[in-house]
């Protein structure tokens, strides 16, 4: 048997891979309490200028009075006016650190394995979140955020991928779906925290110490079993599979995997993200998933960041943003798996609205009501690019080929990285227009959506097009020893290719009851 056939005996999600999946899925409150750090620490504060004409006097840091009651790297290092970019920068550096961080960490675990990786960035992670906290300078401050994104987004990439290799396939929608609501709730807790503390570095300190906890419990945490299989350590992927037996309490006398032909330490390295370039079918797919990837996030944290130029309330504000996620969690389980909508056509749906919403509220007066105000239609957009996000993690893993998937979603995650970069700088284009940034985002949104058009749809993918793409190149680009051994009966973690693992993991889950 391989894996996936001895998840089916031994529970694909038992009562122990809810817990291994949950702690991971809790995880993403201090993802997103770091990812978010700038929102409330980088605000700006009501300020006044005791004199009249602020260039004539250069030293005017002694001029400034902040009127509110809460701290912010703005009011401590007086970060106004000509300095104000600076706030910016540094929340573009925590994204620059997520992009490095995704290119690192996925080849690294899939090397080194998924655990010794995970550890080792949640572990520094923890450790420039206090720096950041304690930064006697804004330029300490500031190179913290990108080595926190480098941790951060790394470490968050690997927990992910093991959400979805403790379990069997049919629950990696539920798991991802998980993650991403996770994420939103996250958000809102950070603003309760910045409510109750109005200290930035308190904030700060308070907001990364859960993180210890975090690192203390996952040294609990087993290594993948698919990892483990598909780097030729059969004995330890048992062992593994037998610990999930017993904490599913499952009564499984053995768990016997069927030979692996990879030597023990090494994984597939035939393949690389030069494939995708390859062959015209990966290149086009790629080009367009890279674009809605971008977009996904440029908008997404657009808005988010944004939520502290809003008028009202700051931390409501902020719990608002993050709330409004919630909905799109039964939602995208709605859509995807409806035949008339499935996974394409949800993400073109949900772009598209999020883009209309935003263009709408450039013409509609601040003063219009609650539910027709550029606040109401911006939270709108923001619970609809967060359900598209939502679908674009399981439409993606699902468009490519095993044997370039990897590669394939980490050229996606480099896209969104770009867009997350991108995003902290968009407000600023108030400056030419009060509307710009929406229109950015309003744009963006609905021409992504009309080109996930283009993009096959996965749901209840017919037999006779599996077939096609396993005779494709790209699956040409399995090696003769994980051929032939297909053949034999002895195909390792690759032999259920032959099976059309294309199939989307309900449609799978259909198949084998």
């Amino acid at each position: 048997m391989d894996v996936d056939e001895v998840l089916l005996s031994v529970g694909e999600f038992g009562r122990y891979q809810k817990w291994l999946t949950g702690f991971l899925v809790l995880l993403q409150v201090y993802v997103a309490c770091q990812s978010m750090l700038i929102v409330i620490v980088g605000a700006i504060p009501e300020y006044h200028i005791d004199i009249v004409d602020p260039s004539a006097d250069r030293d005017i840091v002694k001029h400034v009075r902040f009127t509110d009651n809460f701290t912010s790297i703005v009011s401590e290092w007086h970060l106004i006016q000509h300095e104000a970019y600076k706030v910016s920068l540094a929340s573009s550096l925590l994204f620059a650190g997520l992009l490095i961080g995704n290119i690192l960490f996925g080849p690294l675990s899939d090397k080194l394995g998924r655990r010794p990786v995970y550890l080792t960035g949640l572990f520094f992670d923890v450790v420039f979140g206090y720096i950041t906290a304690l930064a006697p300078s804004y330029e300490v401050f500031a190179f913290s955020r990108l080595f926190v994104g480098i941790m951060n987004g790394g470490m968050s990439l690997v927990s992910f991928v093991l959400t979805q290799e403790y379990v069997g396939k049919s629950y990696w929608a539920l798991t991802g779906s998980l993650t991403n609501l996770t994420f939103a709730i996250g958000i809102a807790l950070y603003a309760l925290l910045g409510y109750y503390i109005r200290n930035w570095r308190i904030l700060a300190f308070v907001a990364n110490s859960p993180g210890v906890l975090f690192f203390l419990l996952s040294l609990l945490l087993p290594e993948s079993p698919r990892w483990l299989y598909s780097h030729g350590y059969t004995s330890e992927a048992e062992e593994v599979l037998h610990r999930i037996a017993r904490g599913n309490g499952r009564e499984i006398p053995s768990v016997k995997l069927k030979q692996c032909n990879a030597t023990p330490g090494t994984g597939d390295s035939a393949h690389s993200v030069l494939d995708l370039a390859r062959y015209g079918v990966l290149l086009w797919r790629t080009v367009i998933l890279m674009y809605i990837w971008y977009v996904c996030s440029l908008v997404y944290y657009g808005l988010t960041l944004n939520a502290g130029e809003l008028k009202g309330n700051l931390y409501v504000n902020v719990a608002l943003y993050g709330l409004v996620e919630v909905p799109a969690f039964p939602l995208c389980l709605f859509f995807i798996e409806k035949s008339w909508s499935g996974r394409g056509k949800s993400t073109a749906g949900f772009l598209v609205f999020a883009g209309l919403a935003c263009i709408v509220t450039m013409f509609l007066p601040d003063n219009n009501g609650l539910y027709l105000s550029p606040a109401a239609l911006a939270l709108l957009g923001k619970l609809s690019v967060s359900a598209a996000f939502n679908v674009v993690y399981i439409y993606t893993s699902e468009l490519y080929p095993t044997v370039v998937r990897n590669a394939g979603l980490g050229v996606c995650a480099m896209a969104c990285r770009v867009g997350g970069i991108l995003a902290p700088f968009v407000p600023s284009m108030k400056s030419l227009n009060p509307s710009m940034p929406f229109l950015a985002f309003g744009i963006s949104g609905i021409s992504a959506g009309i080109l996930s058009l283009l993009l096959p749809e996965t749901l209840n993918k017919p037999i006779a097009e599996c077939i096609e793409d396993l005779q494709s190149p790209a699956y040409q680009l399995l090696n003769k020893r994980q051929v032939t051994a297909g053949r034999s009966g002895h195909g390792g973690p690759k032999g259920r290719d032959r099976k059309c693992e294309e199939t989307s993991p309900a449609k799978q889950k259909e198949e084998e009851t």
